[in-house]
């Protein structure tokens, strides 16, 4: 561990108490293992520079401006140090770097979670435990952060409006190009054409049934529980002139019933909850005819890390999305096998392309702050999105999670010889 003299000291809106500097020292002892980029921690006491032995990266600049930081780690562990950065109580200057290096040294990360800690995510594990996607639980959570309004969403989306990872081929593609492509890309595996009746599961704000519907020929019908979505979506499918083939529903995918040549269902399976994962697949299986096909794309976290992913709650789950969870793509192939006939024969991780995404999304979010600000957002309400923009780039970065699309054939599909072609992954 290296230590340095402070040059120009942090400005704390609160004297540090006596437990707020043994909590400070013990916070520094922690971190003094870290491995890689090195972190220097500046408060009232002076600066202290962390780790850093043989990387050619500069320095971490970590900055306290109020000691209650050190009681939110050591109370709520890592949702209290995002809690704290949501309150104020610091601020770094490269949030992703930051981000970046605690997932390098996890193991450290996860000793933030012990002692105090671990009775605060008791407490939010039982939180967690009320907010089941029961169907009235499910409304409750996706209205929760989609029902922010959708001129809040349009500040930052792409001009299709999806939320979802993009697909990025080249440094010069724009967020709206890697947008199309992965649409395309998706249309494509499923070999969308005239007279397709596709269904989705997760409507967004029309995105993905517009493209498809006017480029392709097909029919869509698509299924929202947010009633901010719907009416939008409603909006844009009749701006584009496509009533006839776009199909609105408003309804809990559980409720879906018919069959359908082809299906999709866009990074809607992480707000299901891990205890509906059997009874997502097997509506997707009742829902396609015996030769249909599907593409799932999908946030994913490392098989290894899902059991103990499941028992916790960090920042996403507490703040940003209640009741979701990542899966894993053991887990969902597992589920798949239990559930229903599908097979997986394709599977495309494009996690780099989601870091983009983010970076992209948090570019436009904090270069529209005056916008955010007329809408009726508080500076908490920023900083909590400018740190989880920040905090979903550095994971994926990092590869910590991934972002997959899962192409899924019933036992007769018609298309054999197309996915044949497929570089085949057996489950």
């Amino acid at each position: 561990m290296n230590s340095s003299p402070i040059v120009t000291p942090a400005r704390p809106s609160a004297v540090a108490s006596g437990l707020d500097r043994w909590l400070r020292a013990r916070l520094l002892s922690r971190l003094g293992a870290l491995r890689g980029r090195a972190l220097r921690i500046v408060d009232e006491s002076g600066a202290m520079e962390l780790g850093g032995s043989g990387s050619a990266e500069p320095p971490l600049t970590l900055e306290v401006h109020d000691p209650r930081f050190y009681r939110a780690v050591a109370a709520n562990g890592s949702v209290g140090a995002a809690e704290a950065y949501m309150d104020g109580a610091w601020q770094c200057d490269d949030l992703v770097g930051l981000v970046r290096l605690l997932v390098r040294n996890r193991e450290l990360l996860d000793g933030m979670e012990t002692g105090p800690a671990r009775l605060g995510g008791m407490a939010m594990r039982g939180l967690h435990t009320l907010r089941r996607n029961t169907r009235s639980g499910s409304r409750r959570n996706v209205m929760a952060h989609y029902d922010l309004g959708n001129e809040f969403f349009g500040l930052f989306l792409s001009d299709d409006l999806m939320y979802s990872s993009a697909m990025y081929a080249g440094e010069d593609d724009s967020l709206e190009q890697a947008s199309r492509r992965k649409l395309d890309r998706l249309c494509d595996k499923l070999r969308l054409q005239p007279g397709d009746r596709v269904v989705e599961i997760g409507t967004g704000w029309g995105g993905f049934a517009i493209h498809a519907a006017s480029r392709y020929g097909c029919h869509v019908t698509t299924t929202t529980i947010s009633p901010e979505q719907h009416a939008l979506a409603s909006a844009r499918v009749a701006a584009a002139g496509l009533q006839e083939r776009v199909t609105l529903l408003q309804q809990d995918y559980r409720d879906l019933d018919g069959q359908y040549d082809k299906l999709v269902s866009i990074e809607m399976v992480e707000a299901i909850g891990a205890a509906y994962l059997d009874t997502y697949f097997a509506k997707l299986g009742t829902l396609l005819k015996p030769d249909g096909l599907a593409v799932i794309q999908a946030i994913t976290i490392e098989d290894h890390r899902y059991q103990r992913a499941l028992r916790s709650v960090d920042f996403i789950k507490r703040h940003v999305f209640p009741g979701s969870f990542i899966p894993s793509v053991g887990a969902m192939v597992a589920a798949k096998t239990r559930s229903c006939d599908l097979a997986m024969v394709h599977l495309e991780d494009f996690g780099s392309s989601y870091a983009r995404t983010l970076a992209d999304w948090r570019q436009r979010f904090m270069g529209r702050l005056p916008a955010v600000r007329a809408q009726g957002f508080d500076e908490r309400f920023i900083r909590m999105w400018e740190f989880y923009l920040a905090y979903c780039e550095g994971g994926f970065r990092e590869r910590s999670i991934g972002v997959a699309q899962m192409l899924l054939a019933k036992p007769h599909s018609r298309d054999a010889e197309y996915l044949a072609g497929l570089d085949r992954i057996e489950a």
